[in-house]
């Protein structure tokens, strides 16, 4: 049986944990305020105070005691635009994290940057198009077609080998993506205000701001000429959409409004 530790050295132990605990607290907080810098600088900072010491405390037990599998099932970036079902004009750009659950149906978490403080601004599921055809024909047009964002390099997947992407590319191509932004992050960018949006995807050249393309190639380091020079041969074989996607090309879109409902079944 070993011996118990002295006063003195229980002492130095519990100085070494106070000592390595103000050590993690004093980098988060480092950490922290240069996040809200970046932030900030990135059209405001979300609103809120700077975390605590003990909140920060807090999130680093949990990230190790705790599992985060669907966070850890996610295995593909995608980084592409988004607009608003109603609304041309409000165009986004939206980095997409995404689960490949089955070779039919993928599901992806968006957020409007790929930092760790960015913000989580909307969901997009991405079905194929064999389910895509076996939808309700009032449901179709909630949903938009992924031909023209994948083969004119719109949609792309940054830091991967082009011929890795290419692949990953072509598996898109036929695809059909059902998208709700909560954060109207281009009205406000402190805080989630409203109600979620239905958004749509572009369907041809000219929609899509040039600047916006130009501010996504610039920060990603990349080239969608390019990108849509390596797609030539997907434009060539690409099916035609399916009727019934991309409901806004008849001239009237879907969007969600608010409205107020008498509350059904109530307790207490």
């Amino acid at each position: 049986m070993g011996t118990l530790p002295t006063d003195h050295e229980r002492r130095g132990f519990m100085k070494l944990i106070a000592s390595a605990a103000a050590l993690t607290s004093c980098c988060c907080a480092s950490v922290g305020r240069a996040f809200a810098h970046e932030t900030a600088e990135r059209g405001g900072a979300i609103a809120g105070g700077e975390k605590s010491a003990k909140s920060r405390m807090l999130g680093i037990g949990a990230d190790v005691l705790q599992s985060q599998a669907p966070i850890a099932a996610i295995n593909m970036y995608l980084n592409g635009f988004h607009f608003y079902a109603d609304d041309m004009g409000r165009q986004i750009e939206a980095h997409h994290y995404c689960h490949h659950v089955n070779e039919d149906f993928f599901q992806c978490v968006i957020y409007d940057g790929n930092k760790s403080h960015s913000r989580l601004i909307g969901i997009e599921y991405i079905v194929s198009e064999k389910i895509f055809r076996s939808l309700p024909a009032d449901e179709k047009p909630l949903w938009h077609s992924h031909r023209h964002e994948t083969t004119s390099g719109e949609l792309v997947m940054p830091r991967i080998p082009m011929e890795v992407e290419h692949t990953a590319i072509a598996s898109l191509v036929n695809t059909y993506g059902k998208t709700w932004h909560t954060w109207q992050i281009d009205r406000d960018s402190a805080l989630p205000l409203g109600i979620p949006q239905l958004m749509m995807g572009f369907t041809q050249d000219g929609q899509l701001e040039a600047a916006m393309i130009e501010s996504r190639d610039t920060e990603l380091g990349i080239s969608t000429l390019k990108e849509r020079q390596n797609r030539e041969d997907l434009a060539k074989s690409a099916g035609p959409v399916q009727a019934g996607a991309d409901g806004w090309q008849s001239g009237q879109a879907a969007q969600l409004v608010l409205q107020k409902l008498p509350l059904k079944n109530r307790r207490g």
